[in-house]
């Protein structure tokens, strides 16, 4: 018997993180498609810039996942933003896709670094990032909607966490 203790199942992690795409996805629904667009504050991006970094980086990860190690592509970075239906519909199919491709990832490549263009890194440690990121930009989300006087998403409900109590 090892003394080693798993703490997080790749399982358990694709859960944990389909529960913050969840929540935002919820909050990309919640904003009128004309505030998605261009409502911002001095310096920072509209929430549509935001939410299309977000599925960008979920398509990169994927990729990292199928090739077994980075690539990117800095043409990706410069498309045309879609606007909210469109978004919801490619979030989706990066939700399938992910649900299809996380069970067949090894454990050698979740834990093999990789050059990226944050750093050397993991895919585990990419992933970790991608979900601080969404938080970070969900959160400006949220900013942005009480600024245009809708109540956003509760932030606590989200598929995923463990039972409270």
């Amino acid at each position: 018997m090892s003394d080693e203790t798993t703490l997080l199942t790749p399982a358990a992690l694709l859960t944990h993180w389909q529960g913050h795409r969840d929540l935002t996805r919820r909050v990309i629904e919640a904003f009128p498609e004309e505030g998605f667009r261009t409502h911002h504050a001095p310096d920072m991006r509209p929430f549509q810039a935001m939410a299309c970094e977000l599925a960008g980086m979920v398509e990169y990860q994927l990729d990292w996942f199928r090739r077994g190690r980075p690539h990117w592509d800095e043409a990706d970075q410069n498309r045309d933003l879609p606007g909210r239906t469109e978004l919801l519909a490619w979030w989706d199919k990066l939700t399938a896709e992910l649900d299809a491709e996380v069970p067949r990832v090894s454990a050698e490549t979740w834990l093999t670094p990789g050059d990226t263009p944050f750093g050397k890194m993991s895919p585990l440690t990419s992933v970790l990032y991608l979900m601080d990121n969404e938080i970070h930009h969900r959160g400006q989300g949220y900013v942005y909607l009480r600024e245009l006087g809708v109540t956003p998403p509760a932030f606590y409900e989200r598929s995923g966490l463990p039972p409270m109590g």
